[in-house]
């Protein structure tokens, strides 16, 4: 006989601890859930206490013919699936099978897949939890009530195939609701004003309006702002306050799920799923040449920040080594967990700190590497000391006109050194020179810069800002955002649009119906309590048969109500305010196979219907960020038309300028709106001369005054006060400069992007395209950072 039998889920684990144990253990995988509940029934007998009647699932009998011959060879049987609710409950199942006389069941726990933690856990092991196993249990059975019940529902009366879920729908619902709220933002126009201002000594710096009248300074039009400007321009400009203190950036926690989803997605782009099959990967284990596979991270499921002790130890002496006590901490730092967070797991980090992503790149896959730098940078920059700038804020008063300008210079670096400057998708920083100023100096005004702004209405949930909404209002647990995220695109629910999230008229029509006849079920708050309630049944603090009779008992009332009320789309159609074209009768919103579409309420007399422009189509021009009318510089917005989206100048009729949609593709705006004009202050214009676009005063040939096309970006050579401007060489090639041209000598023949480089905290990358490859890429000497583009 051998030693033990060790039991885990996936082949790539067990080929991985195999090696660690050697010949006395005989390692095997059960290839996920044994067991489940039947596809073709409810599966749960209500009356009886909720009992669930599992099966084995298909498939899986050779699997379990296996594990249980093996098992009979056996005296020990280890039972190590994953540390949570759903290992647990696998490891349950497969002792109900494998258990009997003479046979010891143990539970093992590995938090991460390092020969030290195996062997000690193999040494060390534990019992079943049936506490877990009882929450777990809870969780599937409500999930199939939920699913079971309503989605028939759904089929017999909207259209067939559709499915709702406890938290898939909850998730859905978020992303209608934030849609509406975009959808009915009314955008209410703004000016700023920033002075352009000169001391003594260089650099010109440059200060914003603050107040008026010691009142906060509010500009609601071009009028106004010129108003403020004639006023101000006759006034004198002193300096009436200098500040300059201290200000210390915190490094941040390790990774969770949660917050390795969010950042994975900010600064890989990787959705969710891809997140955590590559975290699966390399927890199981990865090939490291002679050393055979090995686990690179810790249990990548988990809500704590809790780092063991002979963690710490290792990273405070791996930054000692490699940095120098000047970045390493007298102590550790300490993080605090979420509420309710399972202390029992570990936040997500390398197995081993001395393993850094060059040694094993090797080894790894692109995207692999790629992730396991962000956990390792993350892990280490976790222990070092925060950064610290020196926070300057110069407040210049002009008669009744006080103007602010702030900025930051980085005296020590500390934990961005490895991590860089943008933490969690916060922007660093905003770093700023200024001349040698002290308090009541005169200054000397070079310019008034007015600027047109728009408020602009919440953004879109992203992949990213949907797990954080997710987490912050307790909806669902680390291992179910994945799963949520990828089920509500699938379902055709939501779609993605250029990296965001929008609901689809099914996703609409769906939720609203939900809403309306299971308010419990769709509520945010009724679904984070209930997670919060599993939670305390895995605690031993609520009784399972408890928590489900009283939900089920709202649930029914719900139900039956539904069944008499709810909305018939299919037969009756969901009424609307729009007329028939034909006959006048309500329009009303039906489903077909291609989905939602209007059809006239007298059907079959009238036979009337046509194509249901989505919501958000339908209800709003959508404004287009950093896109302006080039002839009189109104904002663009994307419009629907016969041959698809887009841009019209919203001036409309007045203005008829339209725009090809895919013009404006990119990742941030790509200019800023029309400038007024230098010399009179009159609206400019966009023109094209024998050098490429350039603003020109809307009152030529009466006034000659012009100006560059400015993209929004500061020219990077240090001390120069220029923007960056667009410009055509003799040659008709285009290329950007400095507006101080030839004071600087700066150029760039790429086309520079208005984007913070995730790395090293430049204030801008540039787009390159090689073989059919768009990239944005860093070009500060040294960073090498380098992103896809999507055009």
């Amino acid at each position: 006989m051998t030693k033990g039998l060790i039991i885990v889920e996936s082949p790539t684990k067990a080929k991985t601890i195999q090696k660690y144990v050697g010949k006395e253990y005989k390692v095997m995988a059960s290839v996920g859930h044994i067991k489940d509940l039947p596809k073709n029934r409810l599966g749960v007998d209500v009356q009886d206490g909720f009992k669930p009647h599992y099966e084995i699932l298909k498939g899986k009998g050779r699997f379990l013919k296996e594990i249980k011959k093996a098992a009979q060879e056996a005296t020990d049987i280890y039972l190590a699936s994953d540390p949570d609710r759903e290992g647990e409950a696998i490891a349950w199942h497969i002792a109900e099978e494998v258990n009997g006389p003479g046979k010891r069941i143990h539970r093992a726990l590995f938090n991460d897949l390092s020969k030290e933690t195996v062997l000690k856990s193999l040494e060390n092991p534990t019992h079943l939890d049936p506490r877990k196993v009882e929450a777990q249990m809870a969780r599937r059975i409500l999930d199939r009530i939920v699913g079971y019940e309503i989605s028939p529902m759904l089929w017999e009366k909207v259209k067939r195939g559709l499915s709702a879920g406890r938290v898939q729908s909850v998730a859905v619902r978020l992303v209608c609701e934030r849609q509406r709220e975009i959808d009915s933002f009314v955008p209410e126009e703004y000016w700023t004003i920033t002075a352009k201002l000169q001391a003594q000594e260089p650099p010109p710096f440059e200060a914003k309006l603050f107040k008026a009248h010691g009142q906060k300074a509010k500009i609601p039009n071009e009028q106004e702002a010129k108003k403020i400007i004639e006023e101000i321009r006759g006034l004198s400009f002193r300096v009436s306050s200098i500040e300059t203190k201290p200000l210390k950036r915190k490094p941040p926690a390790p990774f969770t799920t949660s917050k390795l989803q969010q950042e994975a997605y900010r600064r890989l782009k990787f959705s969710a799923k891809k997140t955590m099959i590559l975290a699966q990967q390399l927890y199981e284990g990865v090939e490291l040449g002679p050393e055979g596979p090995v686990g690179l991270i810790t249990y990548m499921r988990t809500d704590s920040v809790r780092v063991a002790p002979h963690a710490l130890e290792a990273v405070r002496k791996y930054i000692l080594g490699s940095f120098g006590e000047d970045y390493l901490p007298s102590k550790p730092n300490v993080f605090k967990s979420a509420k309710g967070a399972q202390e029992a797991h570990e936040a997500i980090r390398p197995t081993s700190v001395e393993r850094t992503p060059e040694e094993v790149k090797e080894y790894l896959t692109k995207d692999q590497y790629a992730l396991y730098k962000l956990i390792w940078e993350r892990f280490v920059a976790s222990q070092m000391k925060p950064a610290v700038y020196d926070r300057t804020t110069v407040e210049v008063e002009a008669g009744p006109y006080l103007f602010r300008a702030t900025g930051a210079v980085l005296v020590f670096p500390g934990f961005t050194a490895i991590y860089g400057a943008i933490v969690d998708g916060e922007g660093a920083e905003q770093e700023a020179l200024f001349p040698p100023l002290k308090g009541g100096e005169d200054l000397s005004l070079l310019d008034l810069l007015p600027q047109q702004h728009f408020t602009q209405p919440p953004p879109p949930f992203t992949e990213a800002t949907l797990v954080k909404e997710l987490e912050e209002r307790g909806i669902g647990r680390p291992s179910t955002y994945a799963t949520i995220l990828s089920n509500i695109q699938e379902r055709g629910y939501v779609k993605v649009e250029r990296g965001a999230f929008r609901p689809t008229e099914l996703g609409f029509l769906v939720t609203d119906l939900l809403v309306k006849s299971f308010p419990a079920i769709l509520d945010v708050g009724f679904t984070a309590e209930m997670e919060e309630k599993l939670d305390r049944i895995e605690e031993g603090e609520l009784d399972r048969l408890k928590v489900l009779e009283e939900f089920y008992r709202s649930f029914r009332e719900d139900f039956e109500r539904a069944q008499r009320e709810m909305q018939d789309l299919k037969r009756e159609g969901l009424p609307t305010e729009m007329e028939c074209e034909v006959c006048g009768s309500p329009l009303v919103v039906k489903m077909g196979k291609r989905g939602p579409f209007l059809s006239c309420s007298s059907y079959p007399s009238c036979t009337f219907s046509k194509p249901y422009m989505e919501e958000s189509q339908r209800l709003k021009e959508e404004p287009q960020e950093g896109r302006y009318c080039p002839k009189c510089g109104s904002p663009m917005v994307v419009k629907e038309g016969r041959f698809g989206p887009f841009l019209a100048c919203s001036a409309y009729p007045s203005c008829r300028t339209t725009e090809p949609l895919k013009e404006a593709k990119g990742e941030e705006p790509q200019e800023l709106p029309p400038p007024s004009c230098p010399q009179c202050n009159s609206p400019m214009v966009m023109r094209n001369g024998r050098f490429g676009r350039f603003f020109a005063c809307s009152r030529y040939p009466k006034c000659k005054g012009k100006a560059p096309v400015d993209l929004g970006i500061p020219c990077p050579v240090e001390g120069c006060s220029g923007k960056i401007v667009e410009r055509r060489s003799k040659k008709g090639r285009i290329f950007f400069s400095c507006s101080n041209y030839p004071g600087c000598q700066f150029l760039l023949w790429q086309r520079p992007i208005a984007k913070a480089c995730p790395s090293c905290g430049a204030s801008f990358l540039v787009r390159k395209s090689s073989r059919g490859k768009n990239q944005l890429v860093c070009i500060k000497e040294g960073c090498g950072y380098e992103e896809d583009s999507p055009s």
